[in-house]
């Protein structure tokens, strides 16, 4: 039998492999940060290796690894809610690996302001986790409607529904993010 181990592995490199960017990128999407992210993608692979004989060949391979990215975290977001962290700055530099920051430059501060990166990011977050799901995959991933639906185990219409109302709650959270930052004075709707 070492043509069909030869064989699994190609298979899998050739289905499951080429969707490793796509992967991390959604796993940093879950978990918002980098080496938590590097431990899911692994996490992901070695369940979709563990569990390769379920591959339908044919079927969406991307949206099978999103799946099992997904349960995985799911699964390891509960154990570490559960750690506490140590607020000592003297620590939090030391982890970082770098000493005090200098004064902010002022043309720095600039740029920072006009860069909506942050803003839209921390709106996505602030959003319910349904609608931010639907939006990370939808919106950041990138997948059909139908991949989305599968990923999440809901139907079509409740995606197309969820996004709907995740776009006017991202609106809505945006346009109070250009007012305080005195981009926007009038609101669009005429109410006060």
């Amino acid at each position: 039998m070492p043509d069909s181990a030869g064989e699994r592995h190609r298979a899998f490199h050739d289905t499951a492999l080429r969707w490793l960017p796509d992967v991390t990128r959604f796993a940093r999407s879950l978990t918002r940060d980098e080496a938590a992210a590097d431990d899911l993608v692994q996490e992901t692979f070695l369940r979709a290796w563990r569990h390769w004989d379920t591959f339908q060949t044919g079927s969406d391979g991307r949206a099978w690894l999103f799946t099992i990215a997904r349960n995985a975290w799911r699964k390891q977001a509960p154990r570490d809610a559960r750690l506490v962290p140590v607020e000592d700055d003297a620590l939090q530099v030391l982890s970082d690996g770098v000493g005090p920051l200098s004064a902010p430059d002022p043309v720095l501060q600039a740029l920072t302001r006009v860069d909506l990166g942050p803003a839209i990011r921390d709106a996505i977050d602030a959003l319910p986790e349904a609608f931010r799901d639907v939006v990370e995959l939808v919106e950041l991933q990138q997948l059909e409607y139908a991949e989305a639906a599968q990923v999440l185990g809901i139907p079509v219409g409740t995606v197309r529904s969820r996004l709907f109302r995740a776009r006017r709650l991202l609106q809505g959270a945006l346009l109070e993010h250009a007012r305080d930052a005195g981009f926007a004075t009038a609101n669009p709707s005429g109410e006060q």
